[in-house]
């Protein structure tokens, strides 16, 4: 899955520069994005992954404009979405689907499956019903089910696993470039998620996508992603391909994530955690690094500087001033 190194930055197809959101809760403001910058390149897959609350799928929406940024731009093929509103954003989002973290709550419960799949078409202006018809008919088969069966049937008589493959349907049927898949298989049993991960890999060949992969799992962004990236309370901490940050992580964030992952063996004792406390709020997050509040590595200059994000390998960048790797 491993891609030439030089892809991930001569072909963006997708770029978030400088991306701050927050949002108003009460009096207080939550920081849940702040100055992430992250680029995808195309035809790869970018696994976002973090604890709960990190900002992973504020990122995400973001990206769609569901959530409007304070500050930043994310460009898409070289477009700003940022700057984009009405039908151009309308036309633009027919290339950027989503899809949901809980495929039964995302699904009408009063509609058919061939009237949900074929709703972007209609907002997209295919007026044509046979021509609806007939690509509900294509992508619904393309996700592994029969449309004769499903089609005429309610979101309530599917499993959890069938309801993603309709969801993965109704994000497939207007053929777009790029998916932001928020935690796609974590509402399902673990029996149901191979399935889903298969078959995601399966459409993206299939339809040449590019996709952000959202998860906290790591073991399943390890299995799915050609590249990582990691945050924490809304910043970036360290980005790079795959296989090297899971077999040499810099930033102590990502060991910590990485040695939480379970071992199906029970005699395997789980690794003490290297990290102290609980995560800070969101509303008032530390000064400097923003894992410095549990890190043991953390000393004064953690307190007073914002760490950048700085190469220690090829193609691995950390935000930390003391990484675990030594820049090389």
């Amino acid at each position: 899955m491993m891609e030439n190194t030089q892809t991930h930055w001569c072909d963006p197809l997708l770029k978030v520069e400088n991306l701050v959101v927050e949002y108003a809760v009460g009096r207080n403001t939550v920081h849940a994005v702040s100055d992430v910058s992250l680029q995808v390149a195309r035809g790869e897959t970018l696994g976002l992954v973090g604890e709960s609350g990190c900002g992973k799928s504020t990122l995400g929406r973001a990206v769609l404009q569901l959530r409007r940024a304070v500050s930043g731009r994310v460009l898409f093929d070289g477009q700003d979405l940022t700057a984009m509103q009405g039908d151009t954003l309308r036309q633009m989002r027919r290339r950027v689907q989503l899809i949901f973290q809980d495929p039964i709550a995302s699904l009408n419960p009063r509609r058919r499956i061939g009237d949900i799949v074929a709703e972007p078409l209609v907002i997209s202006g295919v007026k044509d019903p046979e021509q609806r018809t007939r690509l509900v008919r294509d992508v619904l088969g393309a996700v592994g089910l029969d449309p004769d069966l499903v089609m005429g049937r309610l979101p309530h008589e599917f499993s959890g696993g069938q309801c993603q493959r309709i969801c993965i349907a109704r994000a497939l049927v207007l053929n777009p470039d790029f998916i932001i898949c928020d935690e796609p298989v974590s509402a399902l049993d673990v029996s149901i998620r191979a399935q889903i991960l298969n078959l995601l890999e399966e459409m993206k060949a299939r339809y040449g996508l590019t996709l952000l992969f959202i998860a906290h799992d790591l073991a399943v962004v390890k299995a799915v992603s050609d590249r990582v990236a990691v945050m924490y309370l809304g910043r970036l901490c360290e980005v790079g391909p795959s296989e090297q940050v899971f077999a040499t992580p810099a930033h102590p964030y990502t060991a910590l994530l990485i040695e939480a992952i379970p071992v199906p063996d029970p005699d395997v004792r789980p690794a003490e955690s290297v990290a102290v406390g609980e995560p800070p709020s969101p509303i008032a997050p530390p000064s400097g690094c923003r894992f410095r509040t549990r890190c043991p590595r953390a000393d004064a200059r953690c307190k007073e500087e914002v760490p950048e994000l700085r190469a220690v390998a090829p193609e691995q960048f950390v935000a930390c001033h003391h990484p675990l790797i030594a820049p090389g």
